[in-house]
């Protein structure tokens, strides 16, 4: 599952390229690490060649040719790109990824790709997400210092001849995603499809805002958590996330786009404009609209337009299943509806007592007290499974919960020792604050539920399953229920309601 992003920067200090690439740094700040002697920290492992550099390192021969061909002169200039390559965690205990092996398909890669331009190809075991993940960086100088053969996929001089500096476009992209697939491919190595997009993007900028909001969440659930009260909220969502969350809430229970942006208007507040064949939405409280595209492919026009369709198509598929209920003719019209509505009305109730009558005579229920009794009886059904439903999902709950403290807890168990032994104790508890607040929350939690022994992963897993299966079970009873309940109560009122209407009409004749 190799993916590939591009970054471009317009830092004039090369150097600082490299020293990110070989030294620690804050994974939020930027800044590196130092050690307890106040010198930047190595990195635990990498590898790292350069490529078209001649003699020099790759700031001195970027500087060179910025000077031989003038360009980079302003502060605005791209300097540089980089390229990251990260590859699937899978891939290293599945298919042998090495570093090696990471690093000779980075140099290939970027060999076949980035001609002529002064490169820094790095590989790291892992990013700063702790997935395991290993990643190659691949730093290209902007200006191209030969001229190269063209190839099938340069489209403009730029692309290869001397001096001309280099574009990221996105047909440059392109190329460059399907050149990531095909390299997976030959090596062997897990890959997904780069060319179709995701149905949720995230910027570069909103995984940091995500990574900083968590961090400083999980600080405030901890002091909460010593204080013995109930964190609020435990996952913390960007303004991008929850307008995900809110347009997919409204996108699947609409059948028309009129429906679609007034339901997102009245419950959310939310504007939605649609300029050049693109969609574009405006949260309450935003001056500026953000563009689907920022927010993922599902939410772009012609996802958006399939799947109001493929909802009015399943309404239409459920509704003979469906028993409408009776409409009261005499009290429309007092409201003031006119002919075409009392027209509309007759058929309507006609159809809905048709139904009415082949439901119940389907059930055997045309008796009235028949009819109460099982009403009764699926009303008492219901209710049963719904308890057991809610109570099984609480202990789903709690038994998550308790997964993912005990991970937290061990995870971070030999920081805290370490921390006991540190030369520095303030600097070293700065320097892994994140990792020693998880483990505190963690330690509190357990304590608060009085568990003194850890239990098993492995168990607690097995558990979850088995709850899950009991409660897909009863759920199955509740939704059974519901459904047949739902119909014999409208049947029941359709009924009352006829011969409502009945009495007076034979009162008349």
């Amino acid at each position: 599952m190799a993916t590939l992003k591009h970054i471009a920067s317009k830092n004039s200090d090369y150097t600082a390229i490299e020293a990110y690439l070989i030294y620690q740094h804050d994974a939020f700040t930027g800044k590196q690490l130092l050690d307890e002697h106040g010198k930047p920290k190595l990195r635990d492992s990498y590898l790292l060649d350069t490529l078209e550099c001649g003699d020099f390192s790759f700031a001195t021969a970027c500087l060179l040719a910025n000077r031989k061909y003038g360009k980079n002169t302003q502060h605005g200039d791209i300097k540089s790109h980089q390229y990251i390559i990260s590859f699937d965690p899978r891939d290293a205990a599945d298919n042998g990824l090495t570093m090696e092996k990471a690093q000779a398909l980075g140099l290939k890669f970027c060999e076949e790709n980035f001609p002529g331009h002064p490169a820094i190809v790095c590989t790291h075991p892992d990013g700063h997400n702790h997935s395991g993940n290993i990643h190659v960086h691949i730093v290209i100088g902007s200006i191209r210092t030969r001229e190269v053969e063209r190839k099938p996929y340069m489209q403009k001089p730029r692309d290869w001849r001397e001096g001309m500096k280099h574009s990221s476009t996105a047909q440059t992209m392109r190329h460059l995603r399907v050149e990531v697939m095909e390299l997976c491919e030959g090596a062997g190595l897990y890959q997904i499809d780069l060319l179709n997009g995701s149905k949720e993007r995230v910027s570069e900028a909103e995984y940091w805002a995500r990574r900083r909001g968590q961090l400083k969440l999980d600080r405030e659930n901890a002091a909460l958590t010593a204080a013995g009260q109930p964190p609020q909220q435990k996952k913390f969502e960007t303004v991008k996330d929850t307008l995900r969350k809110q347009i997919s809430s409204v996108l699947y229970r609409t059948t028309s786009f009129e429906d679609f942006s007034d339901r997102l208007m009245q419950q959310y507040g939310i504007a939605v404009k649609e300029s050049r064949g693109c969609l574009s939405y405006l949260p309450a409280g935003r001056t500026k609209f953000i563009r689907a595209k920022h927010l993922g492919d599902k939410f772009e026009k012609e996802l958006v337009l399939a799947a109001l369709k493929e909802n009015a198509e399943r309404t239409i598929q459920f509704k003979p299943d469906r028993i409408g209920r009776l409409v009261d003719i005499q009290a429309k019209l007092k409201q003031g509806k006119g002919i075409g509505y009392e027209r509309w009305a007759k058929k309507h109730n006609l159809k809905a007592m048709s139904q009415t009558l082949i439901l119940l005579q389907e059930k055997g229920l045309l008796n009235e007290d028949a009819l109460d009794q099982r009403i009764t009886e699926l009303d008492t059904k219901f209710h049963e499974s719904l308890a057991v439903v809610k109570d099984l999902e609480g202990r789903m709950k709690a038994n998550k919960e308790l997964r993912y403290q005990v991970a937290a807890y061990t995870s971070t168990k030999n920081i805290t020792q370490q921390l006991k032994t540190a030369k520095r104790p303030a600097a070293f508890e700065e320097q892994h604050r994140a990792e020693l607040t998880a483990h505190r929350a963690a330690a509190a939690y357990l304590k608060a539920n009085n568990i003194t022994k850890l239990p098993s992963p492995k168990k607690l897993e097995a558990e979850y399953a088995q709850l899950a299966s009991e409660k897909a079970k009863f759920y199955e009873q509740y939704k059974e229920a519901k459904e047949e309940l739902l119909k014999l109560k409208t049947a029941k009122q359709n009924v009352a309601s006829f011969f409502r209407e009945e009495e007076p009409a034979q009162q008349e004749r």
